[in-house]
């Protein structure tokens, strides 16, 4: 679906003059005596500069949200609470809406039937859907593709509406994405990685005290072999023919934190070139073979990430402008919330 681009705010309320506050009433009282007393729906929410919010509106809105509430099996003053919390924040969202809608008349913003024509097709194609899927579709949220397209045009001309009033003011300098990067060391930093070979015997199938003794000694007798000089290359090739147990070999870089807790342990304080003692594993005895120390970028140069960084600033300066513009546009509104 099309992005909604409006952002929730915190609320800055003002009073009506006593002649709208007059008004309120009366159209309430209206509402009530042409649709009887049951009709509670078409009560007013709220008034933005003169134009209401009916209570058939708030609801409609709330719904999904009603629905969510009350399959958690929350206790009934919990309940409750969050349906408040829930109501004051859908009421301060249509305000908004309400605020903007009235800003894109003023400013007389438009969009053409093509406009929301190809933002339609966007929708099918992007879910891949044939028309008669997409209508399938919309009648399983109980839609109508009028009231759809009608919605798809309101987005627009509020999309429309923030490219006007605030996009074109955002501007992200090359000296603000270079700082970011400065600031974000986790994007650049260098990391150790440990380069490591090993020879390994594969534990028998049945262990006991004695076969166990036994391979200790052999794992003893090829640490002494690769300390007298012979590489793992020779001591596997030496195996290989008669011991299909022992295995080895390089097994390239690891940070750290991804080895063998055990593993861990050995190399500590194991300067490169250095075999560790015999390692009791999952997977055998091992001795490891520390080749050297690699220096590593756990992230990426500048100029590879450049387009990320500015898109979340502009993002960031995006959201913070507009939520000046809506705070300003309040403070220079007419909003009565009705209890």
């Amino acid at each position: 679906m099309i992005l909604n681009v409006f952002i929730r705010m915190v609320r800055s309320s003002s009073s009506l003059r006593t002649a709208t506050a007059v008004w309120i009433t009366l159209a309430a009282l209206c509402c009530l005596l042409s649709t009887g007393w049951a009709e509670v729906v078409d009560r007013i929410a709220a008034v933005v500069n003169n134009n209401a919010i009916t209570l058939g509106d708030l609801n409609t809105q709330m719904q999904p949200y009603l629905e969510k509430i009350k399959s958690t099996g929350y206790p009934p003053d919990k309940e409750a609470q969050m349906i408040s919390k829930v109501r004051k924040e859908v009421l301060s969202q249509l305000i908004d809406q309400k605020l903007t809608d009235q800003e894109i008349e003023r400013n007389k913003i438009t969009v053409a039937d093509k406009d929301v024509d190809s933002a339609v097709e966007r929708v099918k194609e992007g879910s891949s859907l044939t028309d008669d899927n997409f209508l399938k579709a919309l009648e399983r949220e109980g839609l109508t593709l009028e009231t759809y397209r009608k919605n798809i045009r309101e987005q627009l001309l509020r999309v429309a509406l923030v490219n006007r009033e605030i996009k074109s003011k955002v501007v992200v300098t090359k000296e603000e994405i270079k700082a970011y990067y400065d600031a974000h060391p986790e994007l650049h930093t260098l990391e150790d990685k440990y380069h490591l070979q090993n020879v390994v015997m594969r534990y028998p199938e049945k262990m006991d005290n004695v076969s166990h003794e036994l391979m200790m000694k052999k794992m003893n007798n090829i640490h002494k072999e690769l300390m007298a000089g012979k590489s793992i290359d020779e001591i596997v090739r030496t195996f290989s023919g008669r011991d299909s147990a022992v295995y080895g070999g390089d097994l390239g870089s690891f940070t750290f934190v991804s080895l063998d807790p055990k593993i861990q342990d050995a190399l500590k304080g194991m300067k490169p070139g250095e075999y560790s003692n015999v390692i009791e594993t999952d997977q055998g005895c091992q001795i490891v073979f520390f080749q050297e120390l690699v220096k590593t970028s756990s992230g990426k140069a500048l100029d590879d990430i450049y387009a990320d960084i500015e898109n979340k600033l502009y993002k960031e300066q995006l959201d913070e402008k507009f939520s000046k513009w809506l705070e300003d546009l309040r403070s220079r509104s007419t909003i009565e919330v009705i209890q």
